[in-house]
């Protein structure tokens, strides 16, 4: 099964009077506007300062269910613990909860689950020590919506719980005492596709907002929603949710935050991934700060992450941000030795299926994820990698838009022990007994859904443009877009007919590709990740697609392409794009 080639969809080019109404802007920014349904100028001055307003917390069903049992719970000094998930999502939301109870005088706990011992989400063990031990309310983040007979077995300890999670609602809702999720389909008003940790933001910011109105804290609340919108990056990046509407803005002022560098434990962590105030970005969240938090999941407790965020010494952050740095090295080794394994099974067992499936004892639980993205990123199928138990396996899927996997996996129910999770990722546990028999069930599945589609993952090209129109002035003008991510995703240009005057393989065994281009009046630095296979079969001149951006070493910086795809060019003659022809070259470096 050979790695996939790219689709290349141009978006199509607004029209002159489109561009006319923004004068002030750059065409190549007007036209990234309309290609992402922007037309009205109102519009667009919000879109560009960050300012899509918040929606009302109380818009989510359940919320004032939610606020009025956590405020029962406090003005009675109920025992309550904040019960989160191991990943980046659920640590952040953990985190902002114990401080805004904190806040509210509430002495709360936290418990985030282990991954192999207890697995995902609430288990009955645990709720039974928590009951034993006096606990009285129970807060959910990231997790719980489709727990239906662990929260009435916690009810039968004499436990409330109140839900808050972002997953796919299953068939039922759980007997909670409330259950706050975006993806609810009774809500009063469209919600953001929040993530986990803008769910239990939004209950921060409902909580405030009513104890302003009707304070029952012993002392006067110092605590703002906007203080706590570092932990909503964070989680929002890193689970990748649309960073579109209320989700961007959260991000924005989030990572201004962070770069401000108060809170400790998130400082030691950016100083440790050796970066600077002023340095953190969403790329920085998902490719630095991210996979050091998740580490702790995956290799050891999440319990490390929480310390961290949690923590108000900064001797103490040091020490766990270190740790963490050493848990993501680890990481790293492991994820590469599993993923050939997992590759060459899936592989060997697809038998023509467009679904992958490995499974193996040796499997670590905590990395099957990222094997199963490395799978999706490889070959463009949904792909499925287990860790077999003694008597349960334990698997992590990642799927393509083609295909959602939480409603495969509801068809797969009778033969699952729990699964749950969104249309492109997904977790499960299945009796070893029934392993195979999912694993032909998800093939058929896949079969049924997508053996007539031409499978191959497409680039969203947002404009045809020449290499001319790449400049300081116009990087500077797309800065304005950030923070860039999914739903809002960095600016993709195509330039075809370039010459290529050099081509060289580069780091980690010649994965990458190092390109040297030019338009016959500039010469370009262009850096091709993953894409060093190709060097052979690209000629004197190449089409390709590309982001702008800026190469900061040693003092330095300077404008490159960071190539997406790239191909021998096509003969066909370049289309017209907008402002073609209007701007000059500007000097590179800086």
């Amino acid at each position: 099964m050979p790695p996939q080639h790219k689709k290349w969809q141009l978006a199509p080019a607004a029209p002159a009077d489109h561009l006319a109404r923004f004068p002030d802007l750059h065409p190549v920014v007007a036209q990234l506007l309309f290609g992402r349904g922007i037309t009205d100028p109102v519009a667009a001055a919000r879109f560009l300062a960050c300012e899509d307003a918040a929606a009302d917390p109380f818009a989510l069903a359940g919320m004032a269910e939610a606020v009025a049992r956590v405020r029962q719970a406090l003005a009675h000094g109920e025992q309550i613990v904040v019960y989160g998930d191991f990943d980046v999502d659920g640590v952040t939301a953990t985190a902002l909860c114990l401080q805004v109870l904190r806040a509210l005088g509430g002495h709360p706990a936290a418990h985030i689950p282990h991954r192999i011992e207890e697995g995902y989400g609430l288990n009955n063990q645990t709720l039974a020590r928590l009951a034993s031990d006096g606990v009285r309310l129970i807060i959910t983040v990231d997790c719980g919506v489709r727990s239906v007979e662990e929260i009435a077995h916690a009810n039968s300890l004499g436990m409330d719980v109140v839900v808050t999670d972002h997953h796919s609602v299953g068939p039922q809702l759980p007997p909670a005492a409330a259950v706050v999720d975006p993806k609810r389909p009774d809500n009063s008003a469209p919600i953001a596709r929040l993530a986990g940790v803008g769910v239990a933001y939004k209950l921060a910011q409902a909580l405030l907002r009513l104890e302003a109105e009707e304070p029952i804290a012993p002392s006067p609340v110092q605590l703002e929603p906007v203080d706590l919108v570092d932990f909503v990056a964070l989680g929002t990046v890193a689970d990748l949710v649309p960073l579109v509407g209320e989700n961007r803005t959260l991000v924005h002022e989030g990572l201004a935050l962070i770069n401000c560098m108060g809170r400790p434990g998130i400082a030691a962590l950016c100083r440790q991934a050796g970066l600077s105030a002023g340095q953190i970005d969403t790329m920085a969240i998902g490719y630095a700060l991210g996979p050091r938090l998740n580490a702790a999941g995956r290799l050891a407790h999440a319990e490390i992450s929480l310390q961290l965020l949690d923590s108000t010494s900064q001797e103490g952050a040091c020490t766990l941000a270190a740790q963490l740095d050493r848990l993501n090295r680890q990481r790293q080794q492991l994820t590469q030795s599993t993923q050939q394994k997992a590759r060459d099974l899936a592989v060997a067992g697809a038998d023509g299926t467009p679904l992958l499936f490995a499974a193996d004892a040796a499997f670590p639980a905590g990395i099957v994820g990222l094997v199963a993205s490395r799978l999706v990123d490889e070959f463009y199928r949904p792909a499925v990698v287990v860790e077999i138990g003694e008597d349960v396996s334990h698997g992590s899927a990642r799927s393509i838009p083609e295909f959602h996997m939480t409603r495969a996996l509801d068809r797969c129910a009778d033969l699952l022990i729990r699964h749950g999770g969104h249309a492109a990722a997904a977790g499960f546990a299945v009796r070893n007994e029934d392993l195979d028999t999912l694993a032909d069930r998800l093939r058929r599945l896949a079969v049924e859904e997508l053996s007539e589609i031409d499978l191959a993952p497409t680039l969203e090209v947002d404009l045809e443009a020449d290499l001319s129109s790449m400049s300081w002035e116009l990087q500077r003008q797309l800065a304005r877009l950030e923070p860039c991510g999914m739903g809002n995703p960095q600016p993709l240009f195509l330039t075809g007919g370039v010459r290529l005057l050099d081509r060289r393989r580069v780091g980690d065994g010649g994965r990458h590709l190092k390109l040297t281009l030019s338009d016959g009046e500039m010469v370009w630095d262009g850096i091709a990740f993953r894409q060093g296979e190709t060097a052979p079969c690209l000629g004197d001149r190449v089409d390709l697609v590309y982001h702008l951006e800026v190469n900061e070493w040693n003092g330095s910086r300077r404008l490159q392409l960071n190539v997406q795809d790239v191909r021998p060019s096509d003969p066909s003659p370049p289309r017209p794009w907008p402002g073609n022809g209007t701007t000059r070259p500007a000097e590179r470096a800086a």
